[in-house]
């Protein structure tokens, strides 16, 4: 039985695929089979609109893309109605960028936000789009509409990541946008300090939303592999630059982000908001089974 579409969670093979629309809809169907496969799909299943075949249902049902990967047989489950709201915030401040011209971090944000929005609407969920940087950029309203994966994929493949990042006056403005109480899934390397994240994540979960943050960062910025006297430059400021041997400063910097990223963690959790950090390096699988867990942990308290 062929495991390849699992492959194009890996973003080495991602990096091949210049289309965003064939980057996402081969991660989902990657993701699917790869749970499919595995013990622990129920949550994956039950999300995807899909439930095992059983004697009596109507063959015209029968999703057989899924059958062709994992020869069994599920049915398609549709909802009539739209039973979520989900808004995608993206980062889009120059610090995104870091890892181009390969696979950046604004990359690889792109494609799970917009691998997540096609599994939003196969569920016939309502999803929207929001970018920024140290102002809104791009604002999509959420929609089920079968065309408005487009527009957000058409939206993000025209992005260029610049400027620095500033939520505090952007997210107060979202906020105040996105009326229906629904889930708020943030792209960000999060370049802003403690208390300006706070404040602006509080914003949302005044009006009851649901957050969860994706810490998108590079394998570069949380392992220090640099060996050889290197010039640093600022990832927004680039007249903030040093020339330094990285090997005197390694074992500084390491826990300088474990500090950074436990206090961002401790932010995150006292204020109710699903803190993950993500390493662009690792399978975007990662990304999409945080968010159903999210989702599905979410539904048994309400």
């Amino acid at each position: 039985m062929s495991t390849k579409p699992v492959s194009y969670l890996n973003p080495e093979v991602l990096d091949r695929i210049k289309r965003l629309e064939i980057r996402a809809r081969m991660v989902v169907e990657g993701f699917i089979t790869g749970m499919h496969r595995s013990p622990y799909n129920g949550f994956a299943i039950e999300f995807a609109g899909h439930r095992e075949y059983a004697p009596g249902d109507e063959l015209k049902h029968i999703d057989w893309k899924v059958w062709s990967k994992t020869d069994r047989l599920y049915i398609k489950e549709y909802e009539e109605e739209t039973n979520l709201k989900c808004t995608l915030i993206i980062d889009a401040s120059k610090s995104m960028a870091y890892g181009a011209p390969k696979w950046s971090k604004f990359d690889y944000a792109a494609t799970a936000a917009a691998a997540l929005a096609h599994l939003l609407q196969q569920q016939q969920d309502a999803v929207g789009l929001v970018t920024f940087n140290n102002k809104i950029k791009d604002v999509l309203p959420a929609s089920s509409r079968s065309n408005h994966l487009r527009q957000m994929v058409h939206t993000l493949e025209q992005l260029e990541p610049s400027d620095a990042t500033d939520v505090s006056d952007v997210f107060v403005s979202l906020a105040g946008q996105i009326r229906r109480r629904g889930i708020v899934a943030i792209f960000s390397d999060l370049m802003v300090d403690e208390k300006t994240l706070k404040d602006a994540l509080q914003q949302f979960r005044l009006r009851k939303h649901d957050v969860i943050l994706f810490h998108i960062m590079h394998d570069d910025e949380l392992t220090f592999p640099f060996d050889e006297n290197t010039r640093f430059i600022g990832l927004e400021d680039v007249e903030d630059e040093i020339e330094a041997d990285p090997r005197a400063l390694h074992q500084a910097y390491l826990n300088e982000v474990e500090q950074f990223l436990k206090a961002t963690q401790k932010t995150c959790a006292s204020i109710g908001v699903d803190y993950r950090l993500v390493n662009t390096k690792l399978p975007l699988d990662a990304v999409l089974s945080e968010y159903l867990n999210f989702r599905k942990s979410k539904s048994r308290k309400s």
